[in-house]
């Protein structure tokens, strides 16, 4: 029985306790929602909504809707020359007044559920430059409405937008580009609705701590402008205005220094020989294709532009000076052959003429002794006066010979020296020599080059 008896207490303590809790409990929620408790500074947001028509902005048929406008950038993602677009996330606040919704309860602003937006005439902004936008709804609609006593109302959202982006490549990329985000009103004019930047909108609360991987902001402006359309009229347009300076860094290690260095890799074919065909050939021709490669794969990430990029104009500077090694070996390489070939007819000439003054000795000779013969004769026949009239004759006619062979050997001698001299008007540069003025010339010319395309593109 005492048993029985301690059970029944305890259970009765137990259910008593809970009691309490429970009504501790209820007694806590109805602070907020209880049914004793009234909120009297609460509006009655049906009586607020008797007779309102979302249909039409405020006022109508009166002066225009004065709409505040104010911007916090969230992020910019991604920034894309080939598509000349980039993806911006803002909160995109506006901020303007419907006496419709005011109310005289309390002086405290009503914050309400983003399903109320739904209800609410709101003003129909849009992106005018966007390609493609939406809004974020994780876990819930990312909307805020808040309502002030006077009829003020505040509508936040969260946007994300893949906005077009013109671009001049020109300088690229060592470029600086402009990007805007327009705001406009897509059916009301001038007459219906007004937007302003807010007053607090002095600067965009988080630009300054935005990292981007390509570029730097530098600077950002607001615009507000009036759009001038003959068919539809006069339309309002906020404009956010940023510049943005490439970061030069990723492209002088991946681009830049690069092609110097294949610039410079053509260059030792100048210190190897000219009889090693092989080894300057392959140099030559390797640099000229890989210097084709990296301009094919720097081309890839941009748009087909006809504009030429100051990139362009760097790759066929060094494409140009890759290419003039090549025909340097070339013409080193021919000079080379022709002076060979210029020895070797010269050598052969002078055989020839050692093989025409050997004939001539035999010819002296043979005509020596052929006189001599005649000599003999004569002396023989001395005693014949005809004989001696004709061995007279003779002695006459030697001299005139003698006098036509010192006049042709003397032609000859005149036309071997001019032919020599038109041989040294075509000789050739020595092969060595070219080598040798090419190794101070090409180091210099790319070196005067690159200061004139440097300050040209960064000034």
């Amino acid at each position: 029985m005492d048993a029985l008896s301690l059970t029944v207490k305890l259970f009765w303590l137990v259910l008593i306790g809970g009691d309490r809790r429970s009504r501790a409990m209820l007694s806590d929620i109805g602070d907020y929602v209880g049914t004793d408790i009234e909120i009297s500074w609460l509006p009655n947001l049906d009586d607020l909504m008797k007779g309102y028509a979302r249909n039409f902005r405020p006022g109508i048929g009166g002066p225009p809707v004065n709409v505040a406008m104010a911007i916090e950038v969230a992020s910019i993602d991604h920034i894309s020359e080939a598509n000349m677009e980039y993806t911006m996330t803002v909160f995109l606040r506006q901020s303007w007044r419907d006496d419709r919704l005011s109310y005289n309860h309390t002086n405290k602003t009503l914050g309400l559920d983003s399903r109320f937006v739904d209800k609410l005439w709101l003003p129909d902004t849009f992106i005018v430059n966007a390609k493609s936008a939406w809004f974020h709804d994780v876990t819930v609609e990312n909307k805020l409405i808040r309502l002030q006593p006077d009829g003020v109302i505040l509508y936040s959202s969260r946007i994300t937008s893949t906005v077009a982006c013109d671009m001049d490549l020109t300088k690229y990329p060592m470029d600086e580009q402009e990007c805007m985000l327009d705001l406009e009103s897509y059916g009301y004019s001038s007459e219906d609705i007004v937007y302003h930047w807010s007053e607090s909108q002095k600067l965009i609360h988080g630009l300054d701590k935005l990292e981007l991987s390509q570029f730097t902001i530098t600077d950002y402006r607001f615009v507000t402008e009036m759009m001038n359309f003959k068919s539809a009229g006069r339309f309002p347009r906020l404009s956010l205005r940023f510049q943005l300076r490439r970061n030069r860094g990723v492209y002088i290690i991946q681009s830049y220094m690069p092609s110097i260095l294949l610039v410079a890799m053509s260059w030792v074919s100048f210190w190897i020989s000219q009889s090693a065909v092989p080894a300057r050939v392959s140099l030559g021709i390797t640099t000229v294709l890989t210097m084709t490669t990296l301009m094919v794969s720097a081309r890839s990430s941009l748009p087909r532009a006809s504009a030429i990029k100051a990139l362009d104009v760097y790759f066929w500077i060094c494409y140009v000076f890759v290419f003039a090694a090549l025909i340097e070996y070339a013409f080193a390489h021919y000079n080379a052959d022709y002076s060979k070939k210029e020895k070797a007819k010269v050598k052969t000439n002078k055989n020839a003429e050692s093989m025409v003054k050997n004939g001539k000795q035999a010819m002296v000779l043979f005509s020596l002794s052929v006189a001599g013969m005649n000599q003999g004769l004569l002396i023989s026949n001395r005693q014949s006066r005809s004989h001696r009239a004709s061995d007279a004759a003779a002695a006459a006619a030697d001299p005139h010979e003698e006098t036509e062979t010192r006049s042709a050997t003397s032609r000859r001698a005149q036309k071997e020296s001019s032919e020599e001299k038109k041989c040294c008007k075509c000789k050739p540069i020595d092969a060595d020599t070219i080598d040798i003025y090419a190794r101070a010339v090409f180091p210099f010319t790319f070196a005067v080059v690159n200061v004139i395309y440097w300050v040209a593109y960064t000034m």
